[in-house]
């Protein structure tokens, strides 16, 4: 497949007025691009372009609202409950990451819940702008179901991942944004997309059998990562992230890679913590510090979101890599 670079800020405004072609809204088309854009060049191309079809055909029909405005309500001192009224996540994200650090700051930790949302993308994403406000964050987000608990048959789960990042004084951010499957299902998408097979261990099929086939792995479950440890970290996030804020539990959930069904109606729950209300600020930098320093010195140790940093520099320079079908298309959509 031939791909083409192009400047990250020339693909952003391609696949905003692409989306914008497609019954979603400026500013909504907007905040989605950023989101994907900025996912394909930290490598999590699970979360980048290649929803782009998916997200355009559930717009068309309604199940996302292109047009959906999030809307923020203050129920306690420090927590905030935002309903994303069954439209793209990502600028209830940007509202909620522009006001917990004031929060957190007031109050020592503040938190926010989403519901009636979408696809989270690539949850660092959140999770790292907080740490660049200064403060230290968490997030949990469900997804449709596609695990089983321990030992079941029956999809109970999402991927449901997690993501944290910590703020250094001296460096990027330190970032951990992981799925709670063997796999995120993105990069399976991604494989049937492209017609290639998924390695072992990923993903059963639709009969609980392991299965190398992308198309058919997206009819069938994932594998939890680290077996029942996993499948018991999703049975958390479950609960924070749907059960708490009043969302659809993952099994209620329609999927989020075709246009069938009503909306998904997902959860999202973040957590900001302001490091002075502790140890203090300068201390808990200086703890951080020492212990990033300490894997950073371990030769072939790597600090989580470090990779991040380089990926970023080459696409800077030399843009991000998109296949030539995909960019012949955005662009007739723009000329038309």
């Amino acid at each position: 497949m031939t791909q083409t670079r192009v400047p990250v800020s020339e693909l952003q405004d391609l696949v905003a007025a692409y989306l914008a072609t497609n019954n979603i809204s400026q500013p909504n088309a907007a905040a989605v691009a950023r989101a994907l854009v900025q996912a394909e060049v930290d490598g999590q191309k699970g979360h980048g372009l290649t929803r782009i079809d998916s997200y355009c055909a559930q717009s068309r029909v309604g199940k996302v609202d292109g047009h959906a405005e999030p809307k923020l309500t203050r129920t306690r001192p420090g927590s905030l409950m935002i309903d994303v009224a069954h439209g793209f996540c990502y600028r209830a994200l940007e509202l909620a990451t522009d006001k917990l650090p004031s929060l957190a700051a007031e109050n020592g930790i503040a938190a926010a819940g989403l519901v009636r949302s979408h696809h989270a993308g690539a949850l660092g994403q959140a999770t790292e702008r907080l740490a660049k406000a200064g403060v230290l964050a968490m997030m949990f987000t469900n997804a449709p179901h596609a695990m089983t608990a321990w030992g079941g048959r029956r999809p109970v789960f999402g991927t449901n991942p997690i993501a944290f990042a910590a703020p250094r004084a001296n460096g990027e951010a330190v970032i951990v944004d992981l799925a709670l499957s063997e796999v995120a299902r993105g990069k399976i998408l991604a494989a049937a997309q492209n017609d290639e097979p998924i390695p072992s261990g990923w993903a059963k099929d639709a009969n609980g059998q392991p299965t190398t086939d992308a198309k058919t792995a997206l009819k069938g479950t994932v594998f939890p990562a680290g077996g029942a440890k996993g499948a018991a970290l999703a049975l958390m996030v479950e609960v924070l992230a749907a059960s708490l804020v009043g969302a659809n539990q993952s099994f209620e959930a329609s999927s989020l890679f075709d246009a069938e069904g009503p909306p998904p109606a997902l959860g999202q729950f973040i957590i900001a913590i302001d490091p002075g209300a502790f140890a203090g600020t300068n201390q808990f930098a200086d703890k951080l510090e020492l212990l990033a320093g300490t894997i950073e010195g371990d030769e072939g140790a790597r600090l989580p979101g470090s990779r991040r940093t380089a990926l970023r520099q080459a696409a800077t320079r030399d843009g991000v890599e998109v296949s030539s079908g995909l960019l012949a298309k955005l662009k007739a959509a723009v000329s038309d």
